[in-house]
């Protein structure tokens, strides 16, 4: 996590680890909700883009 903290390291990354690391670190599907994709829009400030969850019978 260290690594993660230093801005100096991360800067290091190119954008394409940087979206490989983005999408591989979460265990499973369980990891993955509507809170989490929430947050991630918004510290993205990204304003195009809505989360519905669909429940399933």
């Amino acid at each position: 996590m260290q690594f993660f903290r230093d801005d100096e390291k991360l800067n290091e990354l190119t954008p394409d680890y940087r979206v490989e690391v983005f999408r591989t670190n979460l265990l499973g599907s369980s990891d993955l909700t509507k809170e989490l994709l929430e947050a991630i829009i918004t510290d993205y400030s990204v304003s195009n883009l809505q989360v519905i969850k669909v429940e399933h019978a």
